[in-house]
């Protein structure tokens, strides 16, 4: 089994008396930096001035300057605005204010693994992802526990970018509940297939399958959308806690044998070759250069099937529905990773 390494595997020394820039202060940033501080390391946020980045991050009692200035204040920067403006930021702000035996961070490798970022080889690249959303990360942390993180080093300039990483996963909370160490290429393929073919792509497309089947056969939408969404979070969270063993567990005996006879009728092997299909594209770099040139072009594809997915009959219906539910008026929205 691989080794999970925790915070007795870290070496205090390897940031110590190092500044860390914060780069982006979004769900991740801001709770990395909160986390980082009150780990005992020097944090400075790097932020446009007027910016809602800047603001929030006084607010919460950071030092705040440009990215520019924050990198070439700092022996550790941490670049965790969005994938697709890690080019540009880097570029401008950072990558001129590096000194040799810096390092750079990031939370996902791809603008790393496939150029968008190439840092220069007298710096150190590293990765810590935690796996769970920010407020997530700053909540464990705050009742002393963590989220597990995986770590990797792309390129060690100084000898010591591992021990580097692995400091910043314990002052996040990352060694407290376990870190495990990964490759660039492995978080980064593996993320962008889970998002494509399980958890966003595949999980949404399913749903909307279900519902549309039961909806052409003259059922109800409203019992259609219970069916086929509402209560998914039911079985995920059953899950999430305890895996198809407390999933199974808290089923009925009917909805047991349906899930054995039928799941591998829907999930066959037609899908788990499209699987390895999609796997292929992550893995050549197709969907890298694809979403790359999307992003050049403005995005006029991405804003089209975004808006389509929104105009989709079961969104409408869930939207009605949701009214109805309480104990979500309420609830404040959660960003992933």
């Amino acid at each position: 089994m691989e080794n999970i390494f925790t915070n007795a595997d870290v070496d205090p020394a390897a940031l110590a008396g190092a500044t860390i820039a914060v780069i982006g202060y979004g769900s991740q940033g801001r709770a990395h930096a909160r986390n980082l501080r009150d780990s005992g390391h020097q944090v400075v946020v790097g932020a446009r001035a007027g910016g809602e980045a800047e603001r929030r991050a006084k607010a919460d009692g950071f030092r705040t300057m440009s990215p520019g200035e924050a990198a070439k204040d700092a022996q550790l920067v941490a670049l965790l605005t969005p994938d697709m403006s890690h080019r540009a930021v880097y570029e401008a702000e950072i990558a001129p204010n590096l000194s040799p035996g810096d390092a750079l961070l990031v939370a996902h490798g791809f603008s790393v693994l496939y150029g968008e970022v190439a840092p220069r080889a007298d710096v150190d690249v590293v990765l810590v992802a935690p796996k769970g959303p920010g407020d997530l990360v700053r909540r464990e942390y705050e009742i002393g526990r963590g989220v597990p993180c995986l770590f990797a080093v792309h390129q060690d300039a100084s000898g010591s970018a591992r021990a580097k990483a692995m400091a910043y996963c314990a002052g996040i909370g990352g060694a407290t509940a376990g870190a495990i160490e990964t490759s660039f290429r492995e978080e980064t393929e593996t993320d962008l297939f889970g998002e494509q073919a399980v958890l966003c792509g595949g999980a949404s497309e399913l749903v909307v399958a279900g519902f549309e089947t039961l909806v052409a056969a003259g059922y109800k939408p409203e019992v259609a959308y219970f069916e086929c969404l509402h209560e998914l979070k039911l079985i995920v969270d059953l899950m999430y806690e305890g895996g198809f063993a407390k999933m199974l567990h808290f089923v009925s005996e009917t909805a047991k044998y349906g899930d054995f006879v039928s799941g591998p009728r829907v999930i066959d092997g037609e899908t788990r070759a499209r699987m390895q299909d999609v796997l292929a594209d992550i893995r050549s770099g197709a969907f890298a250069r694809q979403w790359i040139e999307e992003n050049r072009a403005g995005k006029p594809n991405y804003r089209a099937m975004y808006e389509a997915d929104l105009a989709q009959p079961i969104e409408k219906v869930g939207a009605r529905l949701r009214t109805h539910m309480a104990w979500l008026q309420t609830k404040p929205e959660t960003k992933a990773a």
